[in-house]
C-alpha cells in the first residue's frame, strides 16, 4: 500500500512539473514572440487610442517604399486614409480589422495579408479585446505619404465590429 501511494505521489509530482514547464514555456514564448521591436509611442492626431511604431530600412531608399511595424492596444486604430501608391499590411500579432470606406470591414488575425490598391479610403486597427501588430509597407512612396481624411469615429468602428 505505501509501495503504491509513493508511486502515485510520484507521478503526481511529475505531471506537475511537466504543467509547469510547459507554463514557463509558453510565458517565454509570449515575451519574446514579436519578432520586431515595438518602437515608440505614436503622439499623432491621425490615430485612435495608444499606437507604437518601428520604422524600419532606410529613409532615402531607392525601393520606394517605407516600412515599419505598427503595434494597436485594443481599440487602437488609424483614421481613415489613403495611399497614392498603395499599401500592404502583413499582421504579426493579435486580431484587429481593415475596412475600405463603404464596405464591411475585415477580421484580421496573424498571418494575413492585406493588399491595398492606390488611393482607397480605409483604416485599420486592434480589436475591442487584442492588441494587434503588423507591418505597413507603403509603396511607390515617391508618389507621396498617406492622405489622412478624419477619424474613425468609436459609433463606426463598434458598428465596423459587430
Amino acid at each position: 500500500m505505501k509501495y503504491s501511494v509513493k508511486i502515485s505521489l510520484l507521478f503526481l509530482v511529475i505531471v506537475m512539473s511537466s504543467c509547469n514547464m510547459e507554463k514557463s514555456a509558453k510565458d517565454m514564448m509570449s515575451q519574446s514572440a514579436s519578432v520586431f521591436p515595438k518602437g515608440e509611442k505614436i503622439d499623432s492626431p491621425n490615430f485612435a487610442g495608444t499606437v507604437w511604431l518601428q520604422m524600419m530600412g532606410a529613409n532615402d531608399s531607392t525601393l520606394h517604399a517605407r516600412f515599419g511595424n505598427v503595434t494597436f492596444e485594443p481599440k487602437a486604430r488609424t483614421n481613415w486614409h489613403s495611399h497614392p501608391g498603395g499599401q500592404v499590411l502583413f499582421i504579426t500579432e493579435g486580431t484587429g480589422y481593415y475596412q475600405v470606406k463603404g464596405q464591411p470591414a475585415r477580421l484580421l488575425s496573424k498571418g494575413d495579408v492585406v493588399e491595398i490598391p492606390r488611393d482607397v479610403v480605409h483604416w485599420h486597427g486592434a480589436a475591442a479585446d487584442s492588441e494587434f501588430a503588423h507591418i505597413a509597407i507603403s509603396l511607390n512612396s515617391d508618389e507621396g505619404g498617406a492622405v489622412w481624411i478624419g477619424p474613425v469615429t468609436d459609433e463606426e468602428y463598434e458598428l465596423a465590429i459587430k
